[in-house]
């Protein structure tokens, strides 16, 4: 009994841990700050899908804030990116890349993640608004 609760253990383990570095790399996955402002000079949507607070905190210039949770709700308001670059930016990287998914998901053909969110996008150097 004892070597099937040890084998169960650790395929338990190993799913978690698959698990864990399948977000991570989703959170890492994606294109670079500079190449996002790139795409918005050529008329991506930059999309913020963080909470209201951490928006107010800083965002990116002309940044559109749709909270993660409201954005199956919401997809309406962006439809006209559906075949149209989107880039979706968070803290991050980890938000976005879900949101990224569920875009997909709804038919957005040209959505991309920002690795490295809002604090690669500071850390890059890129403007920030804080107020």
């Amino acid at each position: 009994m004892k070597k099937i609760s040890d084998k169960l253990f650790w395929v338990v383990a190993l799913a978690l841990g698959a698990v864990f570095v399948s977000q991570q790399l989703s959170a890492n996955n994606g294109i670079d700050a500079k190449q996002a402002q790139a795409m918005m000079q050529q008329g991506a949507l930059l999309l913020d899908v963080r909470q209201p607070e951490e928006f107010s905190a800083i965002h990116a210039p002309n940044a559109q804030l749709i909270p993660l949770g409201e954005l199956p709700a919401r997809m309406q308001e962006i439809s006209a990116y559906k075949d149209k670059p989107v880039v979706v930016i968070c803290r991050s990287g980890r938000r976005s890349a879900k949101a990224v998914e569920l875009l997909k998901e709804a038919g957005y053909s040209k959505v991309s993640n920002i690795a490295g969110g809002i604090q690669g996008w500071e850390s890059d150097g890129l403007e920030v608004v804080r107020m």
